[in-house]
């Protein structure tokens, strides 16, 4: 079925796995979901992804396993917000990087050089798409 915004299905996926407590989500691929993935991973958000080949047809499936605090404890990821939609798009210059409950939490930018945290996006003094808040 098509999606109209596949990077707030790709989130609401990971909150609904979240939520239910599984230890792995599958998710059709693209090359932004596997950069914002990667920025999770590096992050510490959750605890790796890999891309496969999909159960069927040539669609290959992103597949991420959520990191967990020891001892069966709370999601490392407590929130995910997505900013930027196809209606509206939020886009903000190198002076207006967000940041994220004071710093506790990270915004991900897609930027002209590449998706990044907004952090990341301060310290190389560019703007760009903000794409979703995470914490």
């Amino acid at each position: 079925m098509p999606v109209t915004d596949p990077i707030a299905d790709m989130l609401t996926r990971i909150r609904n796995a979240v939520a239910a407590r599984h230890d792995r989500v599958a998710i059709p691929t693209s090359k932004l979901k596997v950069a914002i993935a990667d920025v999770l991973a590096d992050e510490g958000f959750i605890k790796s992804y890999e891309v496969q080949d999909g159960p069927a047809g040539p669609q290959r499936e992103l597949n991420i396993e959520l990191l967990y605090a020891p001892d069966n404890g709370p999601s490392v990821l407590s929130g995910i917000q997505r900013v930027s939609r196809p209606g509206l798009r939020v886009y903000v210059q190198k002076r207006e990087v967000p940041r994220v409950f004071g710093g506790l939490g990270v915004a991900i930018l897609s930027t002209p050089r590449g998706v990044m945290t907004g952090h990341a996006a301060r310290q190389s003094n560019v703007g760009g798409e903000v794409l979703c808040y995470v914490w």
